[in-house]
């Protein structure tokens, strides 16, 4: 907040001279409001109070829209999304970068180092006096990245999904490696249905970083979501099982997930099963034998998530069930008092 203060009392300053008392005293009593509420998270009055500050300015013929950055950025973390949004697309399409010049130079006498404006800088620097040395400006970053980011992140929470993309598009032409904005594009397109984009994103990303857990997880997610890449899906909650081990939800959602994978839609091959009973009896046996080698094949799945939370309902009582259905009662026995004493610690 350093340079918007500076940069107000550098204004403040020129207003005294150049415009009506009233305007200035205007402007000196907007911005002390608007920096005392930010200073004490009051966001929700200062963001108002710095788009005053803007527009008293602008009013005056200074369009600097640092202000309305300031406003827009209050209104977000004031959770006033609707207003924040309306800012934030007017500072984009404006081209508004933030970038801000200063002119600094030393004053050979003392060697103090003094910021001056453009014209004044300039014309200390072509004057033949030996007073002044060390002429040099310096740019500040661009905050355009941030605008992109944030209002993505502003339209995804109001659930204006197809606006998000959107924008995330225009700011990745621009912004081709922000790695925020990939992953804000994978929840966008998600969000919106659009599984195809979003695991081709996914896969891209994955590409640059393949060490990436939470991308695994992911991709391993919409895989499981077809029957034909279910092979596909449980490699991919392996790897990030492998590589995001550390995170307990992480971790403990792929082992779901894995177990569930590998079992596949369980309610509708129940279903078939019954129904097949008495008209065709050995197809249905054929499917009983298919469902039986599903639950073998996720029983590993299932051990290695109750070791790795041994205190879950969930893979206690899935892992009692598989047990069950795998014809292993003593385990199945253990399971289901392990099941009871977890549900009494839970009441």
């Amino acid at each position: 907040m350093k340079k918007l203060i500076l940069g107000m009392a550098i204004v403040a300053s020129a207003l005294v001279f150049g415009q009506k008392e009233d305007v200035n005293a205007k402007l000196q009593v907007a911005n002390k409001a608007a920096m005392d509420a930010y200073s004490v998270k009051n966001y929700a009055v200062a963001g108002p109070k710095f788009l005053e500050v803007y527009n008293l300015l602008k009013t005056n013929g200074q369009d600097d829209k640092t202000y309305m950055y300031y406003g827009g950025l209050s209104y977000a973390l004031a959770n006033n999304n609707e207003e924040a949004i309306k800012i934030y697309k007017e500072l984009i399409n404006s081209g508004y970068t933030g970038v801000q010049t200063t002119y600094t130079a030393k004053e050979n006498k003392t060697g103090k180092v003094t910021p001056y404006d453009k014209s004044t800088w300039e014309l200390l620097k072509k004057s033949s006096s030996k007073d002044f040395s060390d002429f040099k400006t310096e740019e500040s970053p661009s905050v355009e990245p941030d605008l992109y980011e944030t209002l993505s992140t502003l339209l995804l929470n109001t659930k204006k999904h197809d606006e998000a993309i959107a924008i995330i598009e225009k700011g990745l032409a621009k912004y081709p490696n922000n790695a925020k904005l990939k992953e804000l594009q994978g929840t966008a397109l998600y969000a919106s249905g659009n599984t195809d984009k979003f695991m081709q994103n996914l896969k891209e990303q994955l590409a640059k970083n393949p060490n990436d857990a939470t991308n695994w997880y992911n991709l391993g997610v919409l895989q499981s979501k077809d029957p034909a890449t279910t092979n596909d899906a449980i490699a991919s909650f392996q790897k990030a099982l492998e590589l995001g081990s550390a995170d307990p939800k992480l971790s403990n959602n792929a082992h779901q997930n894995l177990v569930y994978t590998a079992i596949g839609d369980d309610t509708k091959a129940v279903e078939e099963i019954n129904a097949l009973r008495k008209t065709k009896p050995d197809d249905a046996t054929k499917l009983i034998e298919a469902r039986k080698e599903r639950f073998n094949k996720a029983l590993p799945y299932a051990e290695k998530w109750y070791q790795a939370n041994p205190t879950s309902l969930d893979a206690v009582s899935t892992l009692k069930d598989i047990y069950n259905i795998t014809k292993n009662p003593t385990k199945a026995a253990e399971m289901k008092a392990k099941e009871a004493e977890l549900s009494a610690k839970a009441k």
